[in-house]
């Protein structure tokens, strides 16, 4: 019995450090994939290469007039790749490819389109992107719910645009540069997900869904896209301080874990090529780690409690206006 007894407690001992170090894989190997990365060049400088020598010299970066996908353009353009600028706002294309080429020596070209429009569109961009070598695509288009909501309050039209511009954009963009990729044997494919992804989120139910697709859809794409030398990588965002959050007064105060676009971007932009799944910057890999050892409907409680309060701080700013009138 004695015996018994302690064959069961080293198994269950077994069994716990089994558990443990595959948390630690799962969620430090992005950390580990960059320290590695760091301290490639000093042990093979020869194996050191730029983004536009490992993937090509064009960029097509879609959301790129505001937010995270501008700063991804200009993270890309300071390293020397000429950037294609995807947007719905001619207005804003011109500005910012303007602003781009004045900054750095590289080439601009734009392409206003409204990805809420659904499958209308792509026979234009496939047109326009023809003659362009892709060699970096980063899905980053994305859109929300004007603020956290019971789903059947939110309007049909905005429902759609979600599924449109956050399921539809990353697929058949993604099938579009795929091609060309294929034909070099080279390209990155940067697909922008949410921390959403880690659970149902409840005020943001269809938001959260789509991101949950661009997380499976990713991680797919990975395997496919492998054998061909083109890397897919799963970027997971917590709170960024975007126009996308501006319904929540925390959220847009900033902080420690609430960066700018700007300050994220740069940090996202140093992973590509170091690590294929990754939060983007260190202290959102710090929340991503902790939430995941909690059970998955405690996430959901919590995550739903937190939406019902940025709907309050929503509320709240809708009134402030009315009250000083």
């Amino acid at each position: 019995m004695l015996i018994a007894s302690q064959l069961a407690l080293w198994g269950l001992a077994l069994i716990g450090v089994w558990a443990l170090a595959w948390w630690m894989y799962d969620n430090l190997k992005s950390l580990a994939q960059i320290g590695v990365a760091l301290l490639a060049p000093y042990f093979a400088p020869a194996e050191h290469k730029t983004l536009t020598e490992r993937y090509g010299k064009w960029a097509v970066i879609t959301g790129s007039t505001d937010g995270i996908g501008k700063q991804y353009a200009f993270q890309l353009a300071s390293r020397g790749l000429n950037v294609v600028l995807v947007s719905r706002s001619a207005d804003k294309l011109v500005a910012v490819a303007h602003e781009i080429e004045s900054k750095y020596s590289v080439k601009t070209k734009w392409i206003a389109v409204d990805f809420s429009s659904g499958r209308e569109i792509y026979d234009h961009l496939r047109r326009e992107l023809d003659t362009v070598p892709v060699g970096i695509l980063v899905n980053n288009v994305g859109a929300n719910v004007d603020y956290p909501d019971d789903l059947d309050h939110i309007p049909e039209d905005k429902l759609w645009q979600l599924i449109n511009i956050n399921v539809g954009a990353v697929t058949m963009l993604t099938r579009t540069v795929l091609p060309g990729m294929k034909k070099r044997g080279q390209g990155a494919i940067v697909n922008i997900s949410s921390g959403s992804e880690l659970q149902p989120l409840p005020y943001m139910t269809v938001y959260a869904a789509t991101k949950a697709y661009i997380h499976n859809f990713t991680l797919a794409m990975q395997h496919e896209l492998e054998p061909f030398g083109i890397t897919c990588q799963l970027v997971s965002p917590m709170f960024v301080t975007t126009k996308m959050n501006n319904f929540s007064t925390t959220i847009m105060e900033g902080g420690l874990f609430i960066p700018n676009a700007e300050m994220y971007a740069k940090f996202a932009t140093f992973t590509l090529g170091k690590t294929k799944q990754t939060t983007g910057y260190w202290s959102h890999g710090i929340q991503y780690g902790v939430m995941k050892l909690v059970p998955e409907w405690v996430r959901t409680v919590v995550g739903g409690m937190m939406n019902k309060q940025f709907r309050k701080e929503y509320y709240d700013q809708q009134q402030k206006p009315a009250q000083a009138s």
